[in-house]
């Protein structure tokens, strides 16, 4: 299959989810809503007020342990000390993710006009993804954690990933990475039992990440569409391979050592928790839906995200 041009693309081409959408209509409204509805952490948040006796630092559902025979074992304290580490190592994971988005965002619009709308919303978002990563850090200094890093070998194949990544697969890497913390942030920011800081960070995050959502879904609907057969065919395998290295980067096994608790006990829970695995499922499954609905979930690459534990 040949790249198709922007004007054949606007030609009442259409995918499984209807007439593709006008990219630069798309990102001026996308423009709109930033101007209306960004925010600086430095000035919205109260960095300085202290943290709350007995409320958690991420929903306790939400917990990898939860449920587990060693969740049964702890005492509440633990608990919500391992929820504040747990923030703490998603936090960490967020900063790893987003540096990579950024870098990809910007191989997006290397050679593309810089007048374009789609453009300056590009820019846009990596001016709020600087702002999430200064964010995320500073919350892990304030919550009195150590910095989480992913491991070495993840840290090696994020550097390939974005060295190699096509288009369609950067953008469906995007939404991997967004989407299930997404879902995860929109049950915490209004739960009451959560620290107040924390419930501001994802409040933010999931304001201004819906516009990024957005952005990445309507372009990976083109790319799908637009791009040659071979890249669709190397976006599913390598999105498929992504999920199962986010998967296993979620959660730092490093967490459960920093508690006091045995770090391989652990790790067999959270393997073998049906709840656990129910969380990342419906947390993914608005994804997996749209990715199975434009042929992203096929083949190989659908056996991969089987075997990440992120798809039934």
């Amino acid at each position: 299959m040949t790249t198709l041009t922007e004007e054949e693309t606007l030609d009442g081409l259409r995918d499984a989810l209807g007439a593709l959408k006008d990219r630069e209509q798309v990102a001026e409204r996308l423009l709109v809503s930033s101007a209306k509805h960004s925010f600086d952490p430095d000035k919205e948040l109260d960095w300085d007020a202290p943290f709350e006796e007995g409320k958690w630092f991420w929903p306790p559902e939400l917990v990898s342990l939860y449920g587990t025979p060693l969740w049964h074992r702890m005492s509440e304290e633990q608990r919500i000390d391992l929820s504040r580490h747990e923030a703490a190592a998603l936090a960490s994971l967020g900063i790893w993710f987003e540096l990579i988005l950024m870098q990809l965002l910007v191989r997006h619009i290397y050679d593309k006009p810089a007048t374009s709308a789609h453009v300056r919303y590009a820019l846009t978002e990596i001016e709020d993804e600087c702002r999430h990563s200064k964010m995320f850090a500073r919350v892990i200094t304030r919550g009195g954690t150590p910095y989480y890093p992913v491991s070495r070998a993840h840290q090696n194949l994020g550097r390939l990933f974005k060295t190699v990544s096509t288009t369609p697969g950067s953008f469906t890497a995007t939404l991997l990475g967004e989407e299930v913390l997404d879902w995860m942030q929109r049950l915490t920011f209004p739960d009451e039992r959560v620290q107040p800081l924390i419930r501001g960070v994802t409040r933010i995050h999931v304001v201004e990440e819906a516009r990024h959502v957005r952005y990445a879904r309507e372009e990976l609907r083109r790319q799908m569409v637009t791009a040659p057969k071979w890249s669709r065919e190397f976006t599913r395998v390598t999105s498929g391979e992504f999920a199962r290295v986010f998967s296993i980067a979620f959660i730092n096994p490093e967490v459960y050592t920093n508690v006091g608790l045995d770090k391989r006990e652990a790790v067999a829970q959270v393997k073998a928790s049906g709840h656990r695995r129910e969380v990342m499922q419906t947390g993914a499954g608005r994804l997996t839906e749209f990715l199975d609905e434009i042929g992203v979930l096929r083949g190989a690459g659908r056996r991969l995200w089987k075997a990440s534990g992120l798809l039934a």
